[in-house]
C-alpha cells in the first residue's frame, strides 16, 4: 500500500492591481494581527483616557482590547487542533515555535 502525502493548506492569494498579497502561515498571519489590533486599541483607549469627554470611548476600546486579549489563546488553539488533524510523516514536531 502506497502512503499518501499530507494534505497541506494552500495559500490566500489576494490580487492587488498587478500585485499579489500571498498569505501562507495563517494562523500566525492571524495572531500578528490580532497583537497589533490589541495594541491599538489600548494606544487609542489610554490617549482617549486623557480627556474626561472621551473616556467613555476609550473605556469601550479597552473592554475590545481585553476581548482580543482572549481571542489569542483560541487563535493558538485552533493552530494546535488543526495541526493535530494532519498526519505527520516523519514523527517530528511540524513547528519549533510554540507561540504566536
Amino acid at each position: 500500500m502506497s502512503e499518501q502525502a499530507p494534505a497541506t493548506p494552500h495559500p490566500i492569494t489576494i490580487r492587488i492591481g498587478h500585485d499579489e498579497l500571498v498569505i501562507r502561515k495563517r494562523y500566525e498571519v492571524l495572531s500578528i494581527v490580532n497583537d497589533v489590533l490589541v495594541a491599538a486599541w489600548f494606544l487609542i483607549g489610554s490617549i482617549l483616557f486623557f480627556s474626561e469627554a472621551t473616556t467613555y470611548a476609550g473605556t469601550w476600546l479597552f473592554v475590545i482590547g481585553s476581548v482580543e486579549l482572549l481571542i489569542r489563546p483560541v487563535i493558538r488553539l485552533s493552530r494546535l487542533v488543526h495541526l493535530r488533524r494532519l498526519p505527520n510523516r516523519s514523527g517530528l514536531p511540524d513547528e519549533t515555535v510554540t507561540d504566536y
